[in-house]
């Protein structure tokens, strides 16, 4: 794909808008934070993903039992939550959708709030804007040397 890394934007961006209609941001963050759990692990707490998003637990078995509903979730009982395939594809672009914004503003120089900023950015971004940060990543990539320009250009000009 014109020697873009394999990001998968196309299905990615198939899969969101898809779910787009039936997801919230919260929803979104809450699978992302699911679906990062299950990189090393099988399955996770209700009690784990309340700790990990700084929720009350009450909270977060709520936000589960919605997306169990829109068939991202298996919930078992005793608080037991395992991704759906349609919950681990999402999931991962989710991923994805946050690891490109996140590089996108380190290329660009922030070192302050960039957790902050992307969680922010990643539910407002079109499809459109997403695919400029992942060519402008990919360019980063293979020049280097645009942020040393980019920095000494900051500095001369104290912006």
């Amino acid at each position: 794909m014109n020697g873009l890394p394999d990001f998968h934007t196309v299905r990615g961006y198939q899969i969101l808008e898809q779910n787009r209609k039936l997801l919230t941001p919260a929803m979104e963050d809450y699978l992302e934070m699911i679906y990062r759990h299950s990189l090393t692990e099988s399955y996770m707490r209700v009690n784990t993903l309340a700790q990990l998003l700084n929720v009350r637990p009450p909270s977060a078995t709520s936000m589960v039992k919605k997306l169990t509903e829109l068939g991202m979730l298996k919930y078992k009982k005793y608080d037991i939550i395992f991704l759906t395939d349609k919950g681990t594809e999402l999931g991962n672009y989710l991923l994805e959708r946050h690891i490109v914004i996140e590089t996108f503003l380190k290329n660009l120089g922030i070192t302050q709030n960039i957790l902050v900023d992307t969680e922010r950015m990643e539910h407002i971004l079109s499809d459109e804007t997403l695919k400029r940060f992942i060519l402008f990543n990919h360019y980063i990539g293979q020049n280097p040397q645009f942020v040393e320009q980019i920095e000494a250009f900051e500095k001369a000009n104290q912006v």
